[in-house]
C-alpha cells in the first residue's frame, strides 16, 4: 500500500523545464517538432521557450502545441543580453531589447508582471554572458529566482558557485536546462505541483520544487559553435565567421 502511494505521488508532480532554446536562437537548430516530441517522451508538462533577444520563438511554439491540442504549457520568455550580461523574463507580454542595463531590462520585465530569472551566474566558459554578481548583489531584492544548477555547466565546480551566489544573496532557487539541442530536452526540470500558468502560480510552485539533475552533455556545446557558424555563413556574415575562427585557432591565422 505504501509503495502504491508512493507511485501515485511521483505521478501527480508536474514536470517543469525551464530556459529552452530552439531554432530561433543564434546558436541553436532544434526543431518544433523535434521539441515536441521529446517532450511527450520525457513527459515535461510545462517548458519554458527562451530564445536569445527575441520571444518569438516562445510565442511560435506556443502557438504550434494550441494547434495540436497538447496539455503541453509553453511558458512565453527572452534570455535578454544587458549591460552587464544575460537575465531571463518569464511570461513576458512584450519583447525586451537587448543592451539596455539590468535595471532598466528588470523593471520592463517587472512591468510585465513577469519572472526575473538569473540564468547561469557563474560559469567560467561563459564569462561574457554571466550577469555581474554586483548586479545581483544590487538587485537582488527585484531578482525572482536564479539558476543553483545550469545543464550546460560542463564542471562540477559551477554548480556549487552557482548554489553559493543563490544561498549569498537569499533568492529562490531553480535549476534550468539552457537546452539548445535535442539531446538536452528533459534532463534538467523540476518536479512541482502544478502548472504555473502566470508569475504568482510560478513563484509558489517552485518554493517546494524537486530538482532532477543530469551533467551536461559536452558534445551539445560543440554542436552549437557550428550551428552559431552555420547561421552566419547562410546570412553572409563573413567578417564575424572568420573573427570567430581566428579567435579559436588563435594567433597561427
Amino acid at each position: 500500500m505504501i509503495y502504491y502511494y508512493k507511485f501515485l505521488v511521483r505521478r501527480v508532480a508536474m514536470r517543469l523545464e525551464t530556459h529552452c532554446h530552439t531554432k530561433y536562437s543564434k546558436d541553436s537548430m532544434l526543431s518544433f517538432t523535434l521539441l515536441y516530441i521529446k517532450c511527450k517522451w520525457r513527459k515535461i508538462d510545462a517548458i519554458a521557450i527562451t530564445e536569445h533577444n527575441n520571444m518569438q520563438g516562445g510565442l511560435a511554439f506556443k502557438e504550434y502545441c494550441q494547434k495540436k491540442k497538447t496539455p503541453l504549457q509553453v511558458i512565453v520568455g527572452e534570455e535578454v543580453m544587458t549591460e552587464s550580461g544575460e537575465i531571463i523574463g518569464l511570461f513576458l507580454q512584450e519583447e525586451i531589447p537587448a543592451g539596455l542595463s539590468c535595471k532598466e531590462t528588470i523593471a520592463r520585465i517587472r512591468q510585465q508582471n513577469g519572472v526575473v530569472y538569473v540564468p547561469h551566474p557563474y560559469d567560467k566558459k561563459r564569462e561574457k554572458t554571466v550577469l555581474k554578481e554586483a548586479c545581483i548583489k544590487e538587485y537582488a531584492s527585484q531578482i525572482d529566482c536564479i539558476e543553483c544548477y545550469n545543464g550546460r555547466n560542463i564542471s562540477d565546480e559551477y554548480g556549487i558557485r552557482q548554489n553559493e551566489i543563490a544561498d549569498r544573496y537569499h533568492i529562490c532557487k531553480v535549476i534550468g536546462s539552457d537546452a539548445h539541442t535535442i539531446l538536452e530536452v528533459g534532463r534538467n526540470y523540476m518536479e512541482v505541483e502544478q502548472v504555473p500558468v502566470d508569475r504568482e502560480m510560478f513563484l509558489k510552485v517552485i518554493q517546494s520544487a524537486t530538482f532532477h539533475k543530469k551533467k551536461c552533455i559536452k558534445l551539445s556545446h560543440k554542436i552549437t559553435k557550428f550551428v552559431k557558424l552555420g547561421k552566419l555563413i547562410k546570412k553572409g556574415n563573413f567578417h564575424e565567421v572568420y573573427r570567430i575562427i581566428k579567435k579559436r585557432l588563435g594567433s597561427s591565422m
